[in-house]
């Protein structure tokens, strides 16, 4: 097989099916906005990709936060070859708005309670020192 064209191969998982995308179409490396029905596009160029990987896959580029970062200030879809397809209407760039938003907020929720739990950690553990250390004594 080729390395500066893998050819993906059936059966494979999405990941590593993204990864093959990546490395042979620079509109999934270079995270280019995707043309509608580019899974389409996909399966014609590369017969051997199965549906069900190459729809996972594609929901992982897509939904990655580069992805999104890309659609929300882009104006044109590419298609494979990264020539102009279609174009990012108002209402996806403001659908990928609404997903950065969302889930910044969850990341900072999710810091928020680590920090939380870890000073909770911190506390019981000062704690816990101080009751060994009384009752250490006494003995």
């Amino acid at each position: 097989m080729n390395t500066s064209t893998p050819n993906p191969l059936p059966g494979q998982n999405a990941r590593q099916l993204l990864k093959d995308l990546q490395a042979q179409f620079p509109v999934f490396r270079d995270c280019l906005p995707l043309a509608i029905g580019i899974d389409k596009q996909l399966m014609t160029r590369l017969p051997a990709i199965e549906r069900k990987p190459l729809r996972v896959a594609l929901g992982i580029h897509t939904h990655s936060l580069r992805y999104l970062k890309t659609i929300e200030k882009a104006a044109v879809r590419v298609d494979l070859d990264g020539n102009p397809a279609d174009e990012v209407t108002p209402t996806h760039r403001s659908h990928a708005s609404e997903l950065i938003k969302e889930r910044l907020k969850k990341q900072a929720e999710q810091r928020k309670l680590q920090r939380e739990a870890e000073l909770l950690a911190r506390q019981r553990s000062a704690k816990l020192g101080q009751l060994i250390e009384k009752f250490g004594r006494d003995r």
